[in-house]
């Protein structure tokens, strides 16, 4: 077996992981914020080990069949516009402008996702859990977002060398 098939079939394995994370969002409430970012992780091992071209090919059928297959869409759309970052993480590497673009990337990310929830999906009560809590509960809870976003770009740093030897 060549190296290209070691590379496609270990993406097939954590491709079929992730998809069993992505399923099991139903079982635990929390697990909508959770389940994408360990799926960010598993993407992030997927590109250190098999490369760029496989990693995207990992996200596109990732993305694809948890929008079809997982039972909480909220975090299937999370996945699918969050789940690639690992892979366009490098794009972000000044200092204090890569910071700006990484904070305007992930709210940016946030207000699509739930636009397109609540407006295309017709997922209404996600606007009746957001007013319940009024601005500055929301705001709060875009805060956190934004700090679970920096710890996990912070583990991904910290991952950058897994695959290499």
């Amino acid at each position: 077996m060549n190296s290209q098939s070691k590379k496609i079939a270990l993406g097939g394995v954590f491709a079929a992981l992730a998809l069993v994370i992505m399923c099991l969002v139903g079982l635990i409430p929390i697990a909508t914020y959770v389940c994408p970012m360990f799926c960010a992780i598993i993407c992030n091992i997927v590109l250190c080990y098999a490369g760029q071209r496989i990693a995207w090919a990992w996200y596109t059928s990732v993305a694809i069949l948890s929008l079809l297959l997982a039972p909480d869409k909220e975090a299937a759309f999370i996945f699918v516009f969050l789940g690639y970052y690992p892979i366009i993480r490098p794009f972000f590497k000044k200092p204090i402008f890569g910071i700006l673009l990484k904070i305007f990337y992930f709210n940016l990310s946030v207000c699509i996702v739930y636009t397109l929830l609540i407006y295309l999906m017709g997922l209404d009560y996600l606007w009746t859990e957001f007013t319940e809590f009024g601005w500055i509960g929301f705001s709060i809870l875009l805060l956190l977002g934004n700090v679970c976003f920096f710890m996990l770009d912070f583990l991904l740093g910290r991952m950058r060398h897994f695959g290499k030897r």
